[in-house]
């Protein structure tokens, strides 16, 4: 396997110019884990940190000695070192809600948060998740409570949906029925009714007759109330795109040994080399390695046969045929890693030895941060 440069992370999060770690990657490689390791570690190495996670697992709250997490960043016990470590955990709905009331007069807001139209919306519209990600981040970064933040984001390729954010929601305003609603509002109440009778009247009846009077007159309610908040908030989001681009924030991709999650790697990385964003470089976790490498999975494998056809040490054959399938393992996680060095030689790793249990506390967040930095 061609060696790719190695990944160091302690001069990244040592950096006083990194506010910003952004851990992506497939479902199940253990991107949460390490968010919440690299948080500790930085913490424990004297940064202010506070890990965002918007995986709805509640295993960042475990591993953390949290009840639970929730909207507000909550401070972490047991943290060794001059620094201090939060942790939360993205609520859609309330950071939607935030939002609102923040950047809408009380009336307003009142009238928007109890809209049929925006409670659902605000729970199931489809990359509602990933604005409010956006938001969110931006609204961490603009506190300057905490000098380092990491984000984990949602498992599969949504992880990157947030970077769509901003165009999305502009089509999503820009788009035709949209612009058709709020235009009544813009031009002044009832007379633009008149103005635009030929035009709305016709699509108005039509939706009328789909939705239902009351039902229309919600929509259109909801969309010219909201037509100034999301003005404000499409801003923001564009800002927050430009901070990810900034030199301060580092995209950590997370992926295992495995066929599919390097393949998604690959995605990761090739797509943030298009959005210019910089990557610091690939974390593969769990990755197995075999203690006695100089016998071959072969020369065990025909031991074992040995034995076996002659009825003798049945524990020493189990054992070496346990050997044979770990050196196959290891075999097989290597090429994996290889077509992925071979296609992004640039690219730096680290590698993670997989761990005979699952990390549940900061014990073990403290080791998997120790093993990240022992490259």
């Amino acid at each position: 396997m061609k060696t790719p440069p190695v990944l160091d992370l302690d001069p990244i999060i040592d950096d006083p110019g990194t506010r910003i770690i952004v851990c992506c990657g497939s479902g199940g490689v253990g991107k949460t884990t390490t968010a919440a390791a690299l948080g500790l570690r930085a913490a424990e190495r004297g940064r202010s940190a506070v890990v965002l996670t918007v995986d709805p697992a509640r295993r960042l709250a475990q591993s953390m000695g949290l009840i639970e997490l929730d909207n507000t960043p909550r401070l972490v016990a047991g943290v060794a070192g001059e620094g201090q470590l939060h942790a939360m955990m993205l609520d859609m709905k309330r950071t939607f809600d935030e939002i609102i009331e923040a950047h809408a007069d009380p009336d307003r807001a009142r009238q928007i948060l109890t809209n049929p139209f925006y409670q659902s919306l605000s729970s199931s519209f489809s990359g509602t998740q990933e604005y409010m990600a956006m938001e969110k981040l931006g609204q961490l970064r603009r506190s300057g409570d905490w000098d380092l933040i990491i984000v984990d984001t949602p498992p599969s390729r949504s992880a990157l949906d947030f970077l769509d954010a901003p165009e999305r929601l502009g089509r999503f305003l820009d788009g035709r029925l949209i612009r058709l609603l709020t235009a009544p509002a813009k031009a002044g109440g009832r007379s633009a009714f008149k103005l635009l009778n030929a035009g709305f009247g016709i699509v108005a009846g039509a939706l009328t007759k789909l939705l239902g009077a009351q039902v229309l007159k919600d929509l259109q309610t909801f969309v010219s109330a909201l037509d100034a908040v999301f003005g404000g908030f499409r801003a923001r989001a564009e800002q927050t795109y430009k901070l990810l681009q900034a030199p301060g924030t580092a995209f950590v991709v997370v992926a295992a040994p495995e066929r599919d999650a390097m393949r998604e790697a690959s995605y990761f990385v090739e797509r943030l080399a298009e959005e210019r964003m910089p990557l610091a470089g690939l974390v593969v976790n769990r990755v197995h390695r075999a203690p006695a490498a100089v016998l071959s999975a072969a020369r065990s494998t025909a031991a074992a046969e040995d034995l076996e056809s002659r009825g003798e040490h049945e524990l020493t054959s189990a054992v070496l045929r346990l050997h044979a399938g770990r050196m196959q393992l290891a075999a097989r996680e290597r090429r994996e890693q290889e077509h992925f060095v071979s296609a992004h030689p640039t690219v730096p790793v680290a590698q993670v030895p997989a761990m005979p249990e699952d990390v549940h506390d900061l014990k073990g967040l403290r080791q998997v941060g120790e093993l990240l930095a022992a490259q």
